[in-house]
């Protein structure tokens, strides 16, 4: 939202909204729209690197390193004081017009040391501000830990979750919730975002789509979830200048204008999301397979004293599993304390 030279991230001004979006007025508006709808904004803070023209010079790197080779995207200088006070006054002014949070961009680009020298005093004034930085790889908790974050992006479950179920080897998937269990924070989860391939073409089987939305809904972390993937917008993202443009399209001017295909998507992320409010201790639950073959995964989550069972099928035979309680979400049928799940199904039971 930072005024830019081109695209967004290569920042000329951190003050000021940028003209292509609206003013201080209309962020104004929608800040106030949203917190009247219980929605909570978090903005994009874009400090490891700015614009070649940026306003203040001094504070890129004398050597014109560039982020990731590219340019028009100089880094930062992070060792110089003046950028960590920048960063400090850029947070709290947007904090005090009104945002509650913010996703740091490459926040494994920038010295770990850097954030821990910023964030406490952003916390100073505003205690319950919520930070997740973007990680792409790494050892996410001594990120989380040695940094003062709140969270980081956990793309190590994206990866396992679509190619688990395009490779059918739910091995890989049971092996990545283990370690995302281990996480000692929960972590921002997702199956799509600006950067990758949308998951509706991503999956190979478009059957299997509801199996990606219901890992994301069910295991712990904070779902997020990438406009128009509740959609079913497909798009792909290509290594080359505009490869991004077909994962970013321009959103209609109403839900008047959508296309009608992507209804049955959008009724199950409602469904889903409808499950995750009703079982909030899902946040911080426990996930333990207790069956599991290439093309079938059961698993227990726990937490709070409470439990549900999530059951995934991407066999051409039924799965049938130990059962309590009832279907709460997709599809199985239920005799005494046994579920089916169908071929290429898909269940939540409790």
């Amino acid at each position: 939202m930072f005024a830019s030279a081109t695209h967004g991230y290569d920042t000329l001004d951190y003050f000021r909204i940028d003209p292509r979006l609206g003013d201080e007025n209309d962020f104004a508006e929608l800040v106030a729209a949203a917190h009247d709808r219980g929605l909570r904004v978090l903005l994009d803070g874009v400090f490891n690197h700015a614009a070649p023209g940026y306003v203040e010079p001094r504070m890129l790197r004398p050597d014109g390193t560039t982020f990731e080779g590219h340019p028009g995207l100089v880094t930062l200088d992070h060792d110089d004081p003046a950028v960590s006070d920048l960063v400090v006054e850029v947070m709290c002014h947007w904090l005090a017009a009104g945002a509650d949070g913010w996703r740091l961009d490459a926040a494994y680009a920038v010295p770990t040391d850097f954030w821990a020298r910023v964030l406490p005093r952003v916390r100073e004034r505003f205690p319950d501000v919520y930070v997740v930085g973007e990680v792409i790889h790494g050892d996410y908790a001594a990120i989380v830990a040695g940094s003062g974050m709140d969270a980081v992006t956990q793309y190590e479950l994206w990866k396992a979750t679509w190619s688990a179920i395009n490779d059918r080897n739910l091995f890989e998937l049971a092996h990545a919730l283990t370690r995302h269990d281990e996480l000692p924070f929960a972590p921002l989860t997702f199956v799509g975002n600006h950067d990758v391939t949308r998951i509706a073409s991503r999956i190979d089987d478009e059957r299997h789509l509801p199996h990606a939305l219901a890992v994301l809904f069910t295991v712990a972390g904070t779902p997020s979830v990438y406009y128009g993937d509740e959609q079913a917008f497909r798009g792909t993202k290509e290594e080359r200048e505009g490869g991004d443009d077909e994962v970013r399209p321009e959103f209609p001017a109403s839900p008047d204008e959508l296309s009608t295909l992507g209804a049955e998507t959008f009724r199950l992320h409602q469904e889903l999301i409808g499950l995750r409010r009703r079982h909030p201790w899902l946040h911080r639950a426990h996930g333990s397979p207790v069956h599991l073959t290439n093309t079938q995964l059961v698993l227990a989550l726990e937490g709070d004293g409470q439990r549900l069972v999530l059951a995934l099928n991407l066999d051409d035979a039924p799965l049938v599993h130990d059962a309590k309680g009832e279907v709460l979400a997709g599809e199985a049928h239920l005799d005494g304390s046994r579920a089916t799940v169908p071929p290429h199904g898909w269940a939540v039971s409790g």
